[in-house]
């Protein structure tokens, strides 16, 4: 094969990573569309409350950190923010950004794996894994 045949092969395949990225791009963008997403770290998860004759099940949105304000206290932060009862308003939009963000982190990886794989399109360096001729 000749030198300007593979330089035309790497173009079209330049070409076709960035398609996919841009691609991918439109994904989060529309996603994006639909809603904010949660801050890094959230998870909704479900708790109880024990009344005087039966536990009740109320849902909050978990962070790796004190990112919420608390509701009483001014300029202080909580891990937690109450979501209220399964179903509820709260409930159901924190699923849905929770959702949107592992959408968005997720699409993101990806592009950056594309961005890598263009980078090695166009690089000299011999890579561990591929094989060379």
């Amino acid at each position: 094969m000749s030198r300007k045949e593979s330089q035309v092969e790497i173009r079209e395949r330049a070409e076709r990573i960035k398609q996919a990225i841009d691609y991918l791009n439109q994904k989060i963008a529309s996603i994006e569309r639909e809603g904010e997403p949660s801050p890094p770290g959230c998870s909704v998860a479900r708790y109880t409350a024990k009344g005087r004759k039966d536990r009740y099940w109320y849902y909050q949105l978990k962070a790796d950190k004190a990112i919420f304000p608390k509701v009483q206290k001014e300029n202080e932060f909580s891990r937690y923010q109450h979501l209220g009862k399964a179903g509820s308003e709260a409930h159901v939009d924190a699923i849905l950004s929770v959702v949107r963000r592992i959408q968005i982190e997720e699409l993101t990886k990806a592009i950056d794996g594309l961005k890598e794989s263009w980078c090695d399109l166009y690089s000299d360096d011999k890579k561990v894994g591929n094989r060379v001729d």
